[in-house]
């Protein structure tokens, strides 16, 4: 349905796209902090490789489970009502995590805040595509990834400014307290932020033509895209609900074969392989990875803000060109070039030789050629795959699974960056930095492929248009 772009209010969309995006910001900021802190977690609760791989991990598990849990409770809370949920939990974690004794309560704190950046993983990119035009959704949508970034960014430059305040991560910093667990502490301000934004948002109009609610719901399309256009949209939505029952897992599969409809495929494809590609190494072990290779703390610390940098810029180029070039073109271009940097990455790791002190170093200008090249591959995941998957999930499926099928597929996503994330430390030191970065290449190749065949280009769509 077209509508004119006089009656979109524009001023209001902007407003609640602002506040449904801290949650990408804090999903970001709570994935991101843990990167720096390890070596304080390592001997604060005396952690072996593996234990800190789980503890850095755990809050994945939490994601899996806040992401699958967060799409059918949206269906019954609310969008908006499980947002706010999520705004809690990650204050909670931020609190307990800074304040831990040991390993286990670290891991619950980590737990809950995991249940919180799964469910506004899901649930802010589908918010979003709730409630935009279709001509700038995917632009809108795409900003979700912008303030993944900026979290993420926003947790390496406070805990770069914190380290280098206490003299390094494990150094006293205030109230006797080491300046990693400061690092946790922090997150509290923006959680506390966004749950006070979530107050001055609307609930999603689908939301609430699903629940029978339509005059609340015609009253927010109204203030979205003017009387006119509200009474069309709500007749729209209706029309693509099963009227005998609301939504629920059974219509994830086809009715007439019984087997799961090739759409959800396409959606858990989508997000499994955003993982296998490795970005959350990047994400989660920058620091690790860095000194790894000779770089001294201070200096890793420095790299992922640089990195950080980068990666919104190539976020905001995104948001540029989505609605313009579209979906399926952008995750083509990134999974290609992904292939080059990452097997570059891969062959200058080959190269590298141990040092007395056991830190590998890269001959020649091999170092740099790894440095530039994760730069690439952080840029172009940035243009295609890290914003480009979350417009998709938030918008190619049906009105009446969209619930159900995020559900599936956000816990897709989680398990898929739990395996990675918490495989890196054993495969660091157990297998090598070329092979772990050459599966992660060919990920990037097989990915170019299955985009080719499964997915189908929502560009300019309708959300009452998609096709299960």
């Amino acid at each position: 349905m077209q509508r004119g772009a006089s009656q979109v209010n524009l001023a209001f969309i902007a407003m609640i796209v602002a506040v449904a995006t801290i949650g990408g910001f804090m999903f970001g900021y709570d994935s991101g902090v843990i990167n720096g802190t390890q070596e304080g977690l390592e001997k604060a609760f005396n952690l072996s490789k593996l234990g800190t791989g789980f503890n850095v991990g755990a809050i994945l598990i939490g994601c899996s489970i806040g992401a699958f849990a967060a799409g059918r409770l949206s269906d019954r809370l609310g969008r908006r009502g499980v947002m706010r949920i999520s705004a809690i939990l990650f204050l909670i974690s931020a609190l307990i995590a800074g304040a831990a004794p040991g390993s286990e309560l670290f891991v619950l704190a980590r737990l809950l805040g995991g249940f919180g950046v799964g469910a506004a993983s899901v649930l802010s990119p589908v918010y979003i595509s709730e409630v935009t035009p279709a001509s700038i959704r995917g632009r809108l949508s795409s900003i979700q990834q912008i303030m993944i970034i900026t979290g993420l960014t926003g947790a390496f430059i406070a805990n770069y400014v914190l380290a280098q305040a206490a003299g390094g991560s494990q150094a006293i910093l205030w109230g006797g307290y080491p300046a990693w667990r400061w690092m946790f502490w922090m997150q509290a301000i923006p959680a506390l932020v966004y749950f006070l934004a979530l107050l001055f948002i609307p609930e999603s109009p689908r939301f609430l033509v699903v629940r029978g609610r339509e005059g609340e719901a015609r009253a927010v399309l109204t203030k979205l895209f003017g009387p006119e256009a509200a009474a069309a949209k709500v007749a729209e939505i209706r029309s693509t609900l099963v009227a005998d029952h609301r939504p629920k897992f059974s219509d994830l599969k086809d009715q007439t074969t019984g087997k799961v409809r090739p759409i959800i495929w396409a959606g858990m494809m989508l997000a499994v392989f955003q993982q296998f590609v490795g970005i959350n190494i990047v994400f989660y072990y920058g620091a690790v990875l860095w000194q790894a290779v000779g770089f001294s703390e201070n200096d890793a610390l420095l790299t992922n803000i640089i990195s950080g940098v980068v990666s919104i810029a190539a976020c905001i180029l995104t948001v540029l060109l989505v609605d313009k070039v579209g979906r399926k073109p952008l995750l083509l271009i990134g999974s290609a070039g992904m292939t080059v940097t990452l097997g570059l990455m891969a062959y200058a790791f080959s190269q590298g030789v141990f040092d007395a002190s056991g830190a590998l170093q890269l001959p020649g200008g091999l170092g740099r050629v790894a440095f530039i090249s994760a730069l690439g591959y952080s840029a172009l995941f940035n243009l295609s795959w890290g914003p480009i998957m979350w417009v998709m999930l938030g918008e190619m499926f049906p009105n009446q699974i969209r619930g159900s099928a995020l559900a599936v597929c956000g816990f897709a996503q989680w398990i898929a960056n739990f395996i990675i994330s918490v495989s890196f430390p054993w495969l660091l030191v157990n297998v090598g930095l070329a092979p772990t970065y050459s599966f992660y290449a060919l990920s990037a190749f097989v990915s170019f492929f299955l985009v080719r065949k499964l997915l189908h280009e929502t560009r300019g769509r309708e959300l009452e248009q998609m096709e299960g």
